[in-house]
Parts: C-alpha cells; structure tokens; sequence
C-alpha cells in the first residue's frame, strides 16, 4: 500500500508500517478493492488527519471510532465532512455545545473541520476505512492496532496534550495515555442518541483552551466561518 502520509509521523511510525499485522491490512485493502467494494474515504485521503496534522504540532486530539459511510461524507478526519456536504447529526450537536460553551456564531452547514487539524488538532478516527454503507466493516482487521500505536507514540513522545475521549468506545483507550503528563477530558458521545447524557455542557472546547494557555500553547480557534 501507497502509504501518503506526512514525513513526521512516517518517521515515527516507521516500525508500524513493517509489521505482519500492517502488511495483512494493506492486503485486505487491496483485496476489498479488487472485488469492486467502494471504500471510504478515497485512497489519497485515508491519512489524511496525518497530513493535515504534522506529528510536531499535535496538541489536542479527537478520538472518533469510524469513518462515516456514505457516499461523499468521509473525508480521512474525525467527524468531519467536506465542504458542500451536510453536517452528520454528531456534528451538528458538537456544534451546538461548541456555540454554548464558546460563545461563537459558527456556519452550521459547514461541516469542515480541516482548520482544526491546521491548528493541531488531530482529528483520529480508530478505523481509517470503511466499505460504503456498512459501519464498523473495516475495523477488526489490523486499523485498531495501528491507531492504539498512534496514540501510544503521542502519549509517550509528546507532554500536555488534551485527548477528548467521547463515548464508551473511545474512553476505552484512556489506557494508552499517560495521564500524569497529558490532559484526558471525558464525556458521552455527540450522537443524538446520547448527547443529552453527558456531551451537553461538559465545555471542553473551553477546558482545552484553558489547559492549552496555561501550558504556554496557542489555544485553538474553534470557528468554522
């Protein structure tokens, strides 16, 4: 497999990429490919977090679960779109809790979250492909392994990063992360079926800010306009 993804993070995660469970993932990928499955996002945008988001400017990251699939919607960023295409509900209600905790007027048709990236938020989702119209079909077969290495490698080679751990699933991976030298912020998932539970009015695009300015780091602007 091509792999196009910055020099920074292809230096660091140069021994990934030699490994049998990586080389499988690039054969299924192949082999998906071969028998006429459409894979999202498209080849060129599969690291597409990595490119956007050089390894030395790393200072928050997004922990996503699975690229969206359907057709046009993923674009290699967690919960992000393109532009020109509708904002998922996931998005829509970070954007609402964005505009309550900020105080921000954002565009809520544009779902583009690459000026995040630009700024150094790492928008990682744990799979990196997905076969269209089918959830989670990618994710057993070697994307995890690779993204825990991810994160382990920011966890150890980085200090005070803010990782944002929404939903079960991406709490599960808090035991990669040294928590004595990072910043881990925690809250339900976005998805309308758990937004009122605990992602409404947990602030942490705020906390992130404050966390991020006490450490002496440029804090991000959230604004999509």
């Amino acid at each position: 497999m091509d792999v196009q993804i910055h020099p920074s993070w292809k230096k660091i995660l140069k021994e990934e990429f030699q490994k049998e469970y990586f080389q499988q993932l690039a054969t299924f990928l192949k082999s998906e490919k071969a028998v006429g499955k459409s894979i999202f996002p498209p080849g060129p945008l599969i690291f597409n977090a990595f490119n956007l988001t050089p390894f030395e400017n790393v200072a928050v990251v997004i922990l996503g679960q699975d690229p969206y699939h359907g057709i046009g919607q993923a674009h290699g960023l967690s919960f992000s779109v393109p532009s020109g295409i509708k904002p998922p509900p996931s998005l829509v209600n970070i954007f609402k809790e964005l505009q309550q905790d900020i105080g921000i007027s954002l565009n809520r048709e544009n779902g583009n979250l690459s000026k995040w990236a630009d700024q150094g938020v790492l928008l990682l989702n744990a799979a990196l492909t997905v076969r269209n119209g089918e959830p989670f079909s990618h994710a057993k077969y070697g994307w995890a392994e690779f993204t825990d290495a991810v994160i382990q490698k920011i966890s150890e080679k980085k200090e005070g990063i803010v990782f944002i751990l929404w939903g079960k699933f991406a709490q599960q991976k808090e035991i990669l992360i040294d928590e004595g030298k990072h910043y881990i912020l925690k809250a339900a998932h976005p998805s309308p079926f758990s937004a009122d539970k605990g992602f409404f009015g947990c602030k942490h695009f705020s906390k992130t800010n404050e966390y991020l300015v006490k450490k002496g780091k440029s804090p991000i602007d959230w604004n999509n306009l």
